[in-house]
């Protein structure tokens, strides 16, 4: 039996003639750009508002965000599922979130599969889904009393480091390196998901008078290494599994992270940026984004650069112009600081112009692909200056993300509309999912004023179509006032890799 899903589409079409002006050589709206924003959950930060929340509401609040977000024409979201050795999804590896229920272990109620759901509900947006997970930190705070008892610090305990107030899986052991690949490993398994995603925390932060005090370990793997090349080690050995395993899995699934923003300052080391950043990644966190780079081990990275453009310590443009010219391999994305608009000591942050210019000068470099925003709160009914300026200017029209890395190719099959009808209240037509291809999206075009179907131009995107998963076509559902004689249509796929096939035009008989 088919299954349809039906899609109005009420987008305007919005198709005036845009400016072919560049940031140096790059289009003011460019088609393919990644435009993600986080969505964390450790604390309630940005959802749910509250553990106590009833699922009608919880499930309300996560679609404002994406709504919202798809407004303002972004194409991503980077949902934190796992924060503290915790789940937000049915599994025997960790016991439910209390960010989640109000009670770690305990499960929602009605019962439901919110991992799921929320991947159904972006993908059906357009968005992309990117599982954000946190796997060494194990606690937010020393309350033992307040964890279930299926969690890790009660199962392992000698996996366990305590530090800075809360509990951390030691890095340097094989069991933990193992248990935290189970981990992930069942969640490509088991979910639609577009990738994996890891943030800045790796060994954590240091803390003044504090010593994480993995001193067992090292004397028992340490191998005769330094402890900061030990260390190292324990992190790339991690992150290279973790590639490896995705790829075996689902070779479309993506593997991303998003490192602190400055690697090395160039006082330590002179590949390092024109920093004096208190920490950085290779000397404090242990974590080294350049060898991921190397060695291909992730799709891509999004530096956090969370400072204003000329922040005297860490400017944000000598820090993009640092990772744009050290970068290799990989899509680089620029993580960028929006809850520090108007709540920042900083005053630059005052400027409702800061994040639009540090979009712009993002662009203006070829290998950064796109940014992301720290974090979904900013833009919820909040800093309104700020986002009338993006959706009048940077993101006027859609984009759809960069292709995954090393996966470009041409696709050979196109989509045919069948069915075609036209009627005084509609038009519409059905598209067949392809036999034996990984098809993702499809992209619906229009071009008014008998111009030519162009689908490098951004402004001609009316809509992007989910397919459902076991779902064998779509329905497009065009209305009437939309549809006349000197409008064309055209469709395109898009595969699970980000690739776009070549467009068909779709013919009605006005």
């Amino acid at each position: 039996m088919k299954i349809y899903k039906h899609i109005l589409l009420l987008l305007p079409f919005l198709l005036i003639s845009f400016s072919k002006s560049e940031a140096q050589e790059l289009k003011a709206h460019p088609k393919s750009e990644f435009r993600a924003v986080w969505i964390a959950t450790v604390v309630n930060i940005d959802w749910p508002k509250s553990g106590n929340d009833n699922i009608a509401k919880q499930k309300a609040d996560y679609l404002e965000i994406l709504d919202t977000y798809k407004k303002l024409n972004y194409n991503a979201v980077i949902v934190q599922i796992r924060s503290v050795g915790d789940a937000f999804y049915p599994t025997k590896l960790a016991p439910w979130s209390k960010y989640l229920t109000g009670k770690e272990g305990k499960a929602p109620n009605p019962y439901f599969d919110p991992l799921e759901w929320m991947i159904t509900e972006a993908h059906q947006r357009g968005f992309e889904f990117h599982a954000w997970l946190n796997p060494y930190r194990a606690t937010m705070n020393l309350k033992t009393e307040e964890l279930s008892p299926e969690h890790d610090l009660f199962k392992f305990p000698e996996w366990m480091i305590k530090y800075a107030g809360k509990y951390y899986y030691d890095p340097a052991l094989p069991e933990v390196q193992n248990h935290l690949t189970a981990v992930i490993e069942e969640v490509v398994t088991n979910y639609d998901i577009d990738a994996i995603h890891f943030d800045d925390y790796f060994y954590p932060y240091k803390v003044p008078g504090e010593k994480f005090n993995d001193s067992a370990s090292f004397k028992k793997y340490g191998d005769g290494r330094t402890l900061e090349d030990f260390r190292r080690s324990n992190v790339n050995e991690f992150v290279k599994c973790i590639s490896i395993s995705i790829k075996n899995i689902k070779p479309w699934v993506q593997f991303g992270i998003s490192p602190f923003g400055v690697w090395r300052n160039k006082s330590v080391d002179p590949r390092g940026s024109d920093t004096k950043s208190g920490q950085t990644n290779y000397d404090d966190l242990f974590a080294d984004p350049i060898a991921w780079m190397e060695n291909k081990w992730i799709d891509y990275l999004v530096p956090q650069l969370y400072w204003s453009m000329d922040h005297p310590t860490a400017s944000h443009s000598k820090l993009l112009r640092w990772w744009s010219e050290n970068s290799t391999n990989v899509n680089v994305y620029i993580g960028n600081g929006t809850y520090k608009v108007n709540a920042d000591s900083d005053k630059r942050w005052n400027n409702a112009k800061e994040i639009p210019n540090q979009i712009d000068y993002a662009r203006s470099f070829k290998n950064i692909q796109g940014n992301a925003f720290f974090s979904a709160k900013s833009f919820m009914n909040r800093n309104q200056s700020v986002t009338k300026l993006l959706s009048e200017n940077q993101y006027k029209y859609p984009a759809i993300p960069a292709v995954v890395p090393n996966a470009v190719r041409n696709m050979v099959i196109v989509p045919t509309a069948a069915n075609i009808v036209t009627d005084p209240i509609s038009s519409r037509f059905t598209v067949q999912y392809p036999m034996y291809s990984k098809v993702r999206y499809l992209m619906v075009y229009a071009a008014k004023f008998n111009s030519k179907i162009d689908i490098t131009d951004a402004s001609q995107i009316v809509d992007k179509v989910a397919y459902r998963l076991n779902s064998d076509t779509v329905e497009v559902i065009i209305p009437a006032y939309q549809v006349d004689k000197n409008t064309k249509y055209a469709i395109t796929f898009i595969d699970y890799y980000g690739n776009e096939s070549e467009a068909t035009e779709v013919n009605f008989a006005l």
